[in-house]
């Protein structure tokens, strides 16, 4: 990238997608607060809550999707010099299909980077994307740099699509070479407001593990989620940064400092048992999370603090514990809870030999 580039100024006009969720919302309360940011334009599909409505104070709210040509008039009328993507859809939603949701990442992507493209004013694109797009599998490095890929193509949904995202992305930057644009790709998060399916794994008193594994884990908390991107928006260079907070944890550990015990069993069982142990919230998990609970994922972060200028508040290890005190997560494992796995594990070996 050049240096017109990289020493680009802070946003005058600033428009966030996502903005009824929590980093799109947030991040709009944060840039309305910014004496140098003229103007932040919030939009998403549906609105925000009053609360957050209220915490926005002058931001403007439109109500819009991002595949609807509005989005275009909105960014070229407003005179939009700064565009933050974080409206990107992790599972398909309750009411659609596998199809919707990679209508709304992909093609609400692609449409909105175009806009981008052909708006004079637009100066920089910042985009949430996320570090699944590296996959999880027992071939990976200790960390991943920006520079690699995935050692095994990502089967999950989420996963193909940031993928995709991400290359629109590029291609829109190399058309459009005075404009920077801003991948971070973030670890899995932990908090209240958003809760990743880390957060939903923990939460069980009896967790489920695969026998022989104890994944590596490197986690982000919500809130250095959020800063990272507001940094992005303000001040941040062009270019693609892994963003992770120090340190890693191994899987029981995490487990342990959550207050759950692990239930160790082969891989062939851990589906279906993990769901009788956990119940639906087994079954909501997709094949990218189940892997990362098998494998886990390290990311080299140097390039965050270097070149990006940003230092996350919270460890891997003090992320976790934050969680678990603000949602009270505690040693709650009580005996019948633990003859009861007994038994349902016992029971599904048994079923297992006899197949054979």
């Amino acid at each position: 990238m050049s240096s017109e580039i990289d020493g680009i100024d802070p946003p005058r006009v600033a428009l966030v997608t996502g903005a009824s969720r929590f980093l799109g919302g947030d991040l709009v309360t944060r840039l309305a607060q910014h004496p140098d940011v003229e103007r932040v334009i919030a939009v998403d599909t549906q609105s925000p809550t009053k609360d957050m409505l209220r915490r926005m104070g002058r931001a403007e709210f439109v109500l819009a999707d991002i595949r609807n040509p509005l989005i275009g008039k909105v960014i070229r009328n407003m005179d939009v010099d700064t565009v933050v993507h974080t409206s990107t859809l992790t599972k398909a939603p309750k009411s659609g299909s596998r199809a919707a949701m990679k209508d709304m990442n992909v093609l609400g992507a692609m449409q909105l980077f175009a806009v981008c493209q052909k708006t004079p004013s637009v100066r920089r694109v910042v985009l949430r994307s996320s570090s699944v797009v590296y996959g999880s599998s027992a071939k990976d490095p200790a960390k991943f740099t920006e520079e690699m890929s995935a050692r095994r193509r990502p089967t999950g949904a989420f996963a193909r699509d940031m993928i995709e995202v991400e290359g629109y992305l590029r291609g829109m930057a190399r058309r459009r070479p005075d404009i920077a644009a801003t991948i971070l790709r973030l670890a899995p998060t932990v908090g209240n407001h958003l809760p990743g399916s880390v957060s939903r794994y923990l939460t069980s008193p009896i967790v489920p593990t695969i026998l022989g594994r104890d994944a590596r884990l490197q986690l982000l908390h919500e809130e250095d989620a959020l800063s990272a991107l507001e940094r992005a928006t303000v001040a941040g260079q062009s270019g693609t940064y892994n963003v992770a907070g120090d340190g890693i944890v191994m899987m029981s550990q995490a487990v342990r400092r959550a207050g759950g015990l692990t239930v160790p069993m082969p891989y062939g069982l851990f589906r279906t048992v993990g769901q009788a142990l956990m119940g639906p919230v087994m079954k909501s998990f997709n094949k990218e999370e189940l892997d990362y609970f098998h494998f886990g994922r390290g990311l080299d972060t140097t390039r965050m603090r270097t070149e990006l200028g940003f230092e996350p508040r919270w460890t891997t290890r003090q992320a976790l514990d934050d969680y678990a005190r603000s949602v009270g997560l505690r040693q709650v494992v009580r005996t019948e809870w633990v003859d009861r796995t007994e038994s349902i594990l016992l029971s599904a070996l048994g079923e297992r030999m006899e197949a054979r």
